[in-house]
């Protein structure tokens, strides 16, 4: 069974009033104060691509101030947007979470459950270092 990658948009209450059709607005106004949400189905890295810069521009920033404000540079933001097949994962979630869109994976209950699990055993083996790293500082102090 194919993953499929649901990226939500939370765009800014202006993109909001700006894509609803008339008189919307007027009665969503409760949804326009939480923000609003979209979600797109992921796939391609080009579909990504689109998603960036449609929650850049639902922003009205420019690529460059976009890139500059989240910490990556122009040319790596811009191959993102064109759907480069190659980038680098910690960049794309650092573009993600500059741009407020949350990526969330649809998985199989069977697969869901198993996940789950090695959620478990990641957050155990980061508590084991964080007290390994104490307990060096403690040394290094002492």
């Amino acid at each position: 069974m194919d993953l499929v990658v649901v990226v939500y948009l939370f765009i800014k209450i202006f993109a909001f009033a700006r894509i609803c059709p008339a008189g919307y607005n007027q009665a969503h106004s409760s949804m326009r104060s939480q923000g609003f949400s979209m979600e797109i189905d992921i796939r391609s890295a080009s579909d990504i691509g689109i998603a960036v810069r449609a929650a850049r521009k639902a922003q009205r920033l420019r690529q460059d101030d976009a890139a500059g404000s989240i910490g990556v540079s122009e040319s790596f933001l811009g191959k993102l947007e064109k759907g480069a097949q190659s980038v680098q994962w910690g960049k794309l979630f650092q573009v993600l979470d500059g741009l407020g869109v949350r990526v969330i994976v649809d998985v199989p209950d069977e697969a869901g459950e198993l996940f789950a699990g090695e959620e478990v055993k990641r957050y155990a083996r980061v508590g084991r270092a964080e007290k390994r790293r104490r307990a060096r500082e403690d040394a290094d102090e002492s």
